[in-house]
């Protein structure tokens, strides 16, 4: 179980470590927000004030966790082990599949994958999922009243899921079956990202058959200019394809990526890209801000930064984005994301229901993620820790640990772990809840984690200052509400809470915008 929907059980601590210097900026008496939260109404429909983006366009971590990826350390021997049977039988399972395998390279991609055509290398590589989704079963156990763990949500990333083949995908899932107990269609979440290029003529029938019932499609430009430089060309009546047989085949929810920022794009090809998009009606679209960094990513020096837009056409697109979706209805969630009002995830939102975690934003914030496959990451809980675990990001090395581990039960996949301190939690619940709801509500903090909040975060009230005079949030003594020009920025006023940002890492993210 998560945090988020149980009230801590450690006791409270103080921060008398850390007494504060600086004064506290006034607290306006009465927030016209305070009563709001979780609901998302017009007047908080993000503004874009190119003027304050400019000023606070610093980098920063996208937070699909607290603390970040970065605070990773080496895990000591057998504490995966513990940490999966001392988890939480009651808390649904979130399980996440990494297949890395890809039969193209598209150049602007940050992601852990193997370029292949051979396929054998997929049926390969589910005999180790297989492997060690057994290995970690034999672990877990079941909630009352049931023989296997319960799956709430389960996700197949990558890479390139749909590199397995038909029969694979079914083999894959049968046996899941026997292992996990699945909630019903109309219960569950179970998603896959797809590349339209790669689908066979029953793909899409299979997954649905199976039980998948939300698709991600990854288009980022209808533009063929734009397709070529990045080296993943496509057609516009492909995609279109693709989501007439999807609603055909009865898939819940559909999704649809996009970038901003690769090379030959313009605010006027991008403007046509979104129109085109919004014709095709997915539920959900994500668009995403393209970071150029060849320096740490090998395929990005196959793109000419002359060919990139400049930081303010960039804008102009994002800016132009954010207004054409929102004119045509569909509700900003945050962080790149959207969706139409009556999809679940802006119901989440409006209800003070939504999460994040690292599959991104999610409803399914009481499960705990389990991760499979090379570089997987998990976030387990049990009733006084929370550990972020990774498996080794290379596959040989991931290999050679599977095939050790079917002659010796100690040995377990992760590689890396993050154990989360009570303080850890209390900055992670303010965080995710800047970021999904636009609100931290003091009174719940208090009572959450024993603290005065007020107090306790005398310094972060004090830097938020300038955002409060830019009218990008709004404080008082009941809490702090995100205005709308401040939903695009929300992650910089997440910062201020973050306390491993500043000390090594300011200089390893992206830009916020």
């Amino acid at each position: 179980m998560t945090e988020y929907s149980q009230p801590d059980t450690q006791q409270p601590y103080n921060r008398a470590d850390e007494q504060p210097t600086t004064t506290r900026p006034v607290m306006q008496p009465d927030n016209p927000y305070a009563s709001t939260r979780g609901s998302i109404t017009s007047k908080q429909l993000p503004a874009f004030d190119e003027t304050m983006i400019q000023k606070y366009n610093r980098s920063g971590p996208r937070y699909t966790s607290y603390p970040t990826a970065l605070e990773f350390t080496p895990i000591a021997v057998e504490l995966e082990t513990k940490i999966l049977k001392n988890r939480e039988a009651r808390a649904p399972l979130s399980l996440y599949f990494h297949i890395p395998f890809c039969r193209h390279l598209c150049y602007y991609c940050a992601c852990n994958k193997i370029i292949t055509k051979k396929n054998s290398d997929s049926g390969d590589y589910l005999q180790y999922l297989i492997k060690e989704v057994t290995h970690k079963r034999r672990l877990l156990s079941a909630p009352e009243g049931s023989s296997k763990p319960v799956v709430k949500q389960l996700h197949l990333g990558g890479g390139t899921p749909t590199f397995l083949r038909d029969e694979e995908m079914v083999q894959l899932w049968q046996f899941l079956q026997t292992q996990f107990e699945f909630l019903s269609d109309d219960e569950g979440d179970y998603s896959i990202e797809i590349d339209p290029r790669e689908l066979s003529g029953n793909t899409l029938k299979v997954l649905r058959d199976l039980g998948f019932n939300r698709i991600s499609l990854g288009v980022q430009d209808l533009d063929e200019s734009v397709q070529i430089a990045v080296n993943r060309v496509h057609s516009a009546e492909l995609i279109e394809n693709v989501l007439t047989e999807a609603r055909e085949l009865g898939f819940h929810s559909i999704n649809i990526d996009l970038i901003y920022g690769l090379p030959h794009q313009t605010p006027e090809t991008l403007e046509q890209t979104v129109r085109r998009i919004i014709e095709m009606a997915p539920d959900r679209l994500s668009v995403f801000n393209y970071a150029h960094l060849p320096e740490r990513f090998k395929a990005q020096r196959q793109i000419k930064e002359a060919d990139l837009p400049s930081p303010a056409a960039k804008l102009t697109m994002l800016g132009n984005t954010i207004n054409t979706l929102t004119e045509t209805g569909y509700q900003y969630i945050g962080i790149d994301h959207f969706a139409k009002p009556d999809d679940e995830l802006a119901v989440a939102q409006r209800e003070g229901k939504l999460h994040r975690n690292f599959q991104g934003y999610t409803i399914m914030g009481d499960c705990d993620l389990l991760g499979f496959g090379v570089s997987s990451i998990s976030q387990i809980a049990n009733a006084n820790s929370r550990y972020i675990l990774q498996n080794d990001t290379d596959l040989q090395a991931y290999q050679a640990t599977i095939d050790a581990a079917q002659h010796n039960l100690a040995i377990m996949p992760a590689v890396k772990v993050i154990k989360t301190s009570i303080k850890d939690r209390l900055r992670e619940y303010v965080i995710m809840n800047l970021l999904c709801h636009d609100y931290i509500d003091f009174k719940d903090v208090n009572q959450k984690f024993g603290i005065d909040a007020i107090t306790y975060f005398i310094d972060e009230i004090a830097q938020l200052g300038a955002m409060q005079e830019d009218r990008l949030i709004d404080m008082d003594a009941a809490g702090i509400r995100v205005l709308p020009k401040g939903r695009l920025l929300a992650r910089n006023v997440a910062m201020v809470f973050d306390e491993y940002l500043d000390k090594k890492h300011k200089n390893r993210f992206s830009k916020v915008i």
